[in-house]
């Protein structure tokens, strides 16, 4: 199909697999379960491979069929499954860029409006309808954590979990500023406008990745949740708020019916942070933050979504263009996402 070393990576598998059926094998309980989780992304990978094999095999089968026989009334469908096929090569060429600790993980995604009100509150909505519809194209599952709204319009802050094999791996391209230029359509005058949003993405952890807190570090307060959310969300004191004191680093949580089930989600959140902290710090496994996301302004931004005078979205740190920005704010992201990963190959 590509050039792919899909012998090695089965001889591979072969070789790290008869190692887990020897004696001493779960003596280092962490190592064992590092090797296990990286043959589950080896196995996944042939699989999709091979499934890709498999259809590509059936496709050509469909064709000569058609051809022997002079009866092309399937045409349709066999057009329709070279596209399918073809989307499914295009993202699976795109995965073996993918060499990050957690590029296989599921993704949190965190969207914050910048300075500029109501025209900087329906930018990050926007960019949040635009993952959403990206996920929906690529079969992942997204999940509103936490969401807090205003009563004008827009959303102020959003977190949301992207499910699905390689979202981190693909999401961490967005972390960063995601600058606006538009006509606003809440100007009566109809003026050009400048808005920014902020991105993060953190990669969701399993339980055995986590690590240790100490309850003393933690201020947890609750209050009453704000926006729709059920009978119960707004008469009780079920939203969550955990600040981690030697860092700073606070999250919150209002999205679910219990202050329980909050404060779980709100803890996850906390503890990719974290990670994600500890990691920047080593400069290495987790990709490192690049600019300053403190400062969601001018001179900042890795990428501009120009609406008018022109349209044009573009990325700074790779110059990939398209000039269809409707068809992106629809989710059509993937030439960012795969020049970005190409320029991080290259790099390392």
């Amino acid at each position: 199909m590509f050039p792919f070393d899909i012998a090695g990576l089965k001889a591979e598998y072969q070789v790290q697999e008869k190692k887990t059926y020897e004696n001493d094998f779960w003596d280092d309980v962490e190592a064992a379960q590092k090797m296990m989780a990286h043959l589950k992304q080896i196995k996944r990978k042939i699989d999709e491979y091979e499934g890709i094999e498999r259809e590509l095999g059936d496709l050509e089968a469909m064709l000569e069929l058609m051809t022997e026989e002079n009866e092309f009334g399937m045409m349709k469908e066999f057009e329709e499954g070279v596209s399918h096929t073809l989307k499914k090569l295009e993202n699976f060429k795109l995965s073996t860029l993918l060499s990050g600790e957690f590029d296989f993980n599921d993704a949190i995604v965190s969207i914050h409006s910048g300075a500029g009100g109501l025209e900087a509150q329906d930018w990050a909505e926007m960019l949040l309808r635009m993952y959403r519809r990206w996920a929906d194209q690529n079969d992942f599952k997204t999940e509103i954590m936490d969401m807090l709204s205003d009563t004008e319009g827009g959303i102020k802050s959003v977190t949301f979990s992207v499910r699905g094999d390689n979202a981190y791996g693909y999401l961490k391209s967005e972390m960063g500023v995601h600058r606006l230029v538009r006509i606003s359509p809440f100007d009566a005058a109809k003026k050009r406008h400048t808005s920014f949003a902020s991105v993060e993405v953190l990669p969701e952890l399993e339980e055995d990745e986590e690590i240790e807190i100490d309850p003393n570090d933690l201020e947890i307060n609750t209050y009453r949740a704000t926006g729709a959310g059920g009978q119960h969300v707004n008469t009780t004191d079920s939203a969550v708020r955990i600040t981690h004191l030697p860092t700073g680093i606070t999250v919150q949580c209002q999205n679910e019916r219990s202050q329980i089930m909050n404060r779980q989600v709100a803890m996850k959140v906390l503890m990719a942070k974290l990670i994600q902290l500890k990691e920047e710090e080593q400069k290495e496994r987790i990709e490192d933050l690049k600019g300053d996301y403190n400062q969601i302004a001018w001179g900042h931004q890795i990428r501009s979504y120009v609406f008018q005078p022109y349209s044009l979205v573009k990325d700074h740190r790779t110059d990939a263009e398209m000039g269809d920005v409707y068809g992106v704010m629809d989710g059509d992201i993937d030439l960012f996402i795969n020049e970005y990963l190409k320029m991080k190959a290259e790099e390392a």
